[in-house]
């Protein structure tokens, strides 16, 4: 199982990553990049932090980030009991567009396929969110009359039009994968129902800190999520309030 050095570590990276995304965007942007320029740059600078700092915290154990081949880390990913899953810069179209807040990194630990520790930094908004300090939902307002479900800008799955409508809820557009599970998390929706396909790393530590704060997480037939396969591609996500989970299940599974 993940030590308490793993949670830290995760945590640590994920601001670390944050901060340099957030000196990144600045500069940048008062030299007048364009938005491919930024997405390009922030991709590149954040996955050579984590694959160094990774390499040298943990050179025995696997990598698998968005960015970079998992081959070129790890020749043996498949096989390892250990392997970190990282994004090193969740949601670039709204990194590329200052001064957007709705973006994250990823840095989890999976062990045997399930995460164990995670962190997904929000450096717009300036906080981490991470299995080293996980709390609960217990302090969370309950769940409105009016379900608050989190879907993209720019298209919103049928799945989660159909939990809206047969919940009476209410549609709340935003970017990344990240903000959106966090948005969960921090109790400003109530659920985030996705379809159309995600990978590995989009998810990943999400699903960790999710999990360590009591929410439920599963694909959207209701089965667990597992992780390192040799396709990382991951078609569907659930992450909601418990309250919701046997209604949200019911409108999908119909």
């Amino acid at each position: 199982m993940a030590t308490s050095d793993d949670h830290r570590l995760a945590a640590e990276l994920a601001m670390r990553t944050g901060l340099l995304l957030l000196e990144l965007r600045q500069r940048l942007s008062e030299q007048g990049a364009s938005a491919a320029n930024l997405k390009d740059e922030g991709d590149r600078a954040a996955h050579d932090l984590l694959m160094d700092a990774l390499a040298q915290a943990r050179p025995d154990d696997a990598v698998l980030s968005e960015e970079g081949s998992a081959h070129d880390v790890h020749p043996d990913r498949a096989g390892a009991s250990r392997v970190w899953i990282v994004d090193p810069l969740d949601g670039t179209r709204e990194f590329s567009e200052p001064p957007r807040s709705d973006w994250a990194v990823h840095v989890a630990l999976a062990e045997e396929g399930v995460p164990t520790a995670g962190a997904v930094a929000l450096p717009g908004l300036g906080i981490t969110l991470s299995t080293h300090e996980a709390n609960t939902t217990d302090d969370l307002a309950p769940v409105p009359e009016a379900p608050r479900i989190v879907v993209s800008r720019t298209r919103p799955p049928a799945e989660a039009l159909a939990v809206a409508e047969a919940l009476g809820g209410a549609l709340v557009e935003m970017g990344s994968a990240g903000a959106k599970a966090m948005a969960v998390v921090r109790g400003e929706v109530d659920a985030y129902v996705h379809s159309g396909g995600q990978y590995e790393w989009d998810n990943c530590a999400p699903a960790a800190v999710a999990l360590s704060v009591g929410l439920h997480v599963s694909r959207l037939d209701g089965s667990a999520l597992t992780y390192n396969h040799p396709d990382p591609y991951l078609p569907d996500l659930l992450i909601c309030r418990r309250e919701l989970v046997a209604a949200t299940l019911a409108v999908l599974a119909g």
